[in-house]
């Protein structure tokens, strides 16, 4: 079923895109406990599962019914296009008990018998301790699942929201949502999302819509936040696919006889737009090695960059796709 979103000009000024550590955890913690979201990351399940087995997610499981109400206050729109993890699980922290109990109701009461549960009615008779709790553990969630894999998941985040910003100047709004998703319908002032649980409707108000790509959402794409949050609309980025694959599995060795094996990696590494501390993480180079190597590809016509917030993104130019392409 739909989930409508009804805009005015004013909210059109008001469309932005970000990217969010917090909700990357969240849905993490939502695709460990979904085998059909496994598919595309099955090599982040293996690294993972030794430090996964120790945490007790259950009461966040509990919190996220398939289609059903999720509750926002532990993924709030985040604060500026590109916040920390630290910003954002400080205003999780910072929720007002009785919106966090009246946020958990809902959520527990689109699983079965998740009210009456014996998680339910501890989250639910003491709301303040269950902020501190689902708190604990996405942050528990974060240093264990997300943020030792987080600069190459952001690398692939920013280039999404760098290529989308373009098309967004190049075809506009309502061209970009069909590219976005086919499940993003616009007509009439209304943002329709398809393929979600019930029939829902929100006039933004003047609040905007925040657009944010998201690597473990996928296959999905969810209309998030009800009153008072800013509504959002989060999707997969572009290039999840090959998200995991280590270099040599995507280096053509008749491209690495002829620019050296590291450059060769370099090169094929950037089939999304990245930078170089990414790269690097990626690639397991010296920081150094890979701006070297960036430099020289540049400089031979193989690559472009663009500043993109607090740093260069390097993307191949058509000779460099052309390179990539080519047979082992």
């Amino acid at each position: 079923m739909p989930f409508h979103l009804h805009f005015d000009e004013s909210d059109l000024l008001r469309c932005r895109f970000a990217l969010s550590p917090l909700w990357e955890t969240q849905e993490a913690v939502r695709t460990l406990h979904r085998p059909g979201r496994h598919g595309y990351h099955l090599p982040w399940l293996r690294r993972i599962a030794e430090g996964a087995a120790g945490l007790d997610l259950g009461p966040l499981w509990a919190l996220m019914p398939d289609g059903g109400h999720n509750p926002d206050f532990i993924c709030p729109p985040p604060l500026g296009p590109l916040a920390t993890f630290a910003e954002e699980i400080a205003a999780v922290r910072a929720t007002d008990p009785a919106t966090a109990r009246a946020d958990m109701a809902l959520a527990l009461a689109d699983s079965p018998g998740g009210t009456h549960s014996p998680v339910g009615q501890r989250l639910l008779s003491d709301p303040a301790g269950a902020v501190r709790e689902l708190a604990d553990l996405l942050e528990r969630a974060w240093e264990v699942m997300v943020e030792p894999h987080w600069p190459r998941l952001r690398a692939l985040l920013e280039a999404d929201i760098a290529f989308h910003s373009r098309r967004l100047a190049e075809t506009g709004f309502e061209r970009l949502l069909g590219e976005i998703s086919p499940q993003l319908r616009w007509a009439d002032s209304t943002l329709t999302v398809a393929g979600t649980r019930g029939n829902h409707s929100r006039v933004l108000g003047g609040q905007g819509l925040v657009l944010m790509p998201s690597v473990f959402v996928w296959p999905d794409v969810v209309g998030g936040h009800e009153a008072p949050w800013q509504p959002a609309v989060i999707y997969p980025a572009r290039g999840i696919g090959g998200l995991w694959a280590e270099a040599a599995e995507r280096t053509p060795r008749t491209l690495a006889r002829l620019l050296g094996r590291a450059r060769a990696d370099v090169l094929c590494a950037l089939g999304e737009p990245a930078g170089t501390s990414a790269l690097a993480h990626r690639l397991s180079l010296a920081p150094s090695s890979v701006s070297e190597h960036l430099s020289v590809l540049r400089a031979a016509g193989l690559l472009t960059s663009r500043r993109y917030g607090h740093q260069v993104l390097y993307e191949r130019t058509p000779l460099g796709i052309a390179l990539t392409a080519q047979e082992s």
